[in-house]
């Protein structure tokens, strides 16, 4: 793996691992939704690409959880499946979020950023531990590498590689 492709997070599949058919790692991706996941994969075609995976955040059932998680930045993933190749070209797209109101709405903000990027969120109670010391136990966390990983791993597993796009086009 050479510089530029640690700096745009590609990664490719193991050696000898033949890849699948385009739509069944159409499927895989999509397999990966669910109730119990704050993220949604859905057809991109109204962000001009193949698949789209961001975070629910408009959703009542996860608004507290990124309300909770005082996340700073909100994660949208527009994917091309390059059946020639064959790669999942991808890029992150984010932008600042704010919270407005009582009780506390996201409102998204005019930054925005494009390109790889991570963002952690954990909460820590601080408490009396078995031995009776001061002991910091961690209440809350977040991560947005919750969606990038099973994107990427889905796509390896597939035999595809995850080409990470930060400039030019999908």
């Amino acid at each position: 793996m050479g510089f530029f492709d640690r700096l745009t997070g590609t990664k490719r599949p193991e050696a000898g691992v033949a890849p699948r058919p385009t739509e069944e790692l159409r499927r895989a991706l999509l397999s990966l939704n669910g109730p119990d996941v704050p993220y949604l994969i859905s057809g991109g075609a109204a962000h001009g690409a193949d698949l789209v995976a961001e975070w629910r955040i408009a959703e009542p059932a996860w608004q507290h959880v990124f309300v909770q998680s005082q996340l700073t930045h909100a994660l949208r993933i527009r994917m091309r499946l390059a059946e020639d190749v064959p790669e999942v070209r991808a890029a992150e797209e984010s932008w600042e979020v704010t919270r407005v109101g009582n009780p506390p709405r996201l409102r998204a903000s005019a930054t925005y950023g494009r390109g790889g990027g991570r963002t952690i969120s954990r909460r820590y109670t601080l408490g009396r531990g078995e031995s009776g010391r001061l002991e910091a136990t961690e209440s809350f966390s977040f991560d947005s590498a919750h969606l990038t990983d099973p994107l990427r791993n889905t796509t390896l597993d597939a035999g595809w590689t995850w080409r990470g796009v930060v400039f030019g086009r999908l």
